[in-house]
């Protein structure tokens, strides 16, 4: 099968023929569909953050089973599935206290004894999968807990979308922050995730929502999605600009761009008693310092992972919502590309000039 192939940073990925392992009792081969071009991906790609090479990056996705192993009983052949980065072994104190989505993952994944799911067809090299998804693919090998089953009739490029960014925006505004009905909210960033997190600020029912951007099409799409105000950063201090829209500060912030700046700018920008929620990736080694005396007005930040998402549960709640027309996504997809085009969806991500662009493989 073909895939994209990571093997280091600031080198543009490699499309290149590459070997799949058969499934594991507890594991089954999808056929990949859809991957959107995630910035996390980018991150890893830059060197903000570091991952091993060689190895298949992207998570993003969805597809259809193909072959499921012995153990396998929640899927079959032919099932629709979006792919679940937060993959989860049921059993950890993580999981079994509500929240996998922190698990270790260390009893989902092979050992190191055992044969890599993905290797270079021409050397045989074995290759290091990416978040126990690799979908940059024709297929992937998952395990059962990495992968959530849901209709037929759900456009599968729609779907790939809530596999990360619409499930951690939106999970960071309703399972994180908790935002509240009447409330004032201020996201930082609308891309992909961003646009998530301000139509999960609407759904919860909040009362003014605020996106903060550099770029003017993305405001546009922002204030299309939910947003009832934008600031373009560029011409505006955004901390003042949203204190004045909320008499006084947010009740709820997000960052979601993944800057150390940006999440003080979010945290400056609440009111006392408000909560900042940092969503994106801040480069390895960055510190975000905050002004000490404002914990004395209890205002809050905190983090995120993948929206804390109990992704079984959330995932079809999230189709529902987009088959109930509450969550837009088809305005989120500004583009759809093949595999060879990754690297230019990559440059297209970083220029701001898609809110997301989604790899198709059939």
């Amino acid at each position: 099968m073909r895939a994209a192939v990571f093997h280091g940073p600031h080198q543009p990925l490699s499309i290149e023929e590459v070997e799949i392992d058969t499934p594991g009792p507890r594991e089954m081969i999808v056929r990949t569909v859809a991957s959107g071009v995630c910035r996390s991906d980018a991150h890893y790609v830059d060197g903000l953050y570091a991952w091993p090479a060689p190895s298949v990056l992207g998570h993003e996705a969805s597809g259809i089973v193909e072959h499921v192993g012995a153990l396998v009983t929640q899927f079959a052949p032919g099932n629709h599935v979006i792919a679940n980065l937060s993959v989860f072994c049921g059993n950890c104190e993580r999981c079994t206290s509500g929240h996998p989505n922190l698990c270790d993952k260390q009893l989902v994944r092979r050992a190191p004894n055992e044969p890599p799911k993905l290797r270079l067809a021409a050397t045989g090299e074995a290759l290091h999968d990416f978040f126990d998804l690799s979908s940059f693919a024709e297929r992937m090998l998952l395990h059962e807990n990495a992968a959530v089953k849901i209709a037929d009739d759900v456009p599968l490029d729609i779907a790939a979308l809530i596999s990360c960014g619409v499930m951690t925006g939106m999970g960071a505004a309703l399972n994180c922050a908790r935002v509240e009905p009447g409330s004032t909210t201020a996201v930082f960033g609308a891309g992909g995730v961003g646009l998530a997190a301000i139509q999960g600020c609407r759904i919860a029912g909040a009362l003014r929502i605020i996106a903060v951007d550099i770029v003017q099409s993305k405001l546009a799409l922002a204030r299309e999605l939910g947003a009832t105000d934008v600031i373009d950063s560029t011409a505006a201090d955004p901390v003042a600009r949203i204190r004045e829209l909320t008499d006084g500060g947010a009740h709820y912030t997000f960052d979601a761009i993944g800057l150390a700046d940006v999440s003080r700018q979010a945290f400056d920008a609440l009111r006392p008693g408000g909560t900042a929620t940092v969503i994106g990736m801040i480069p390895e080694g960055d510190k975000v310092a905050l002004d000490g005396s404002a914990f004395l007005r209890e205002k809050k930040i905190q983090g995120t992972d993948m929206g804390s998402n109990r992704a079984f549960v959330d995932m079809p709640r999230y189709v529902d919502f987009y088959r109930q027309g509450k969550l837009r996504l088809d305005e989120m997809v500004t583009k759809h590309c093949a595999l060879d085009d990754v690297n230019e969806a990559f440059r297209a991500m970083k220029a701001g000039e898609v809110a997301r662009t989604v790899i198709m493989f059939e």
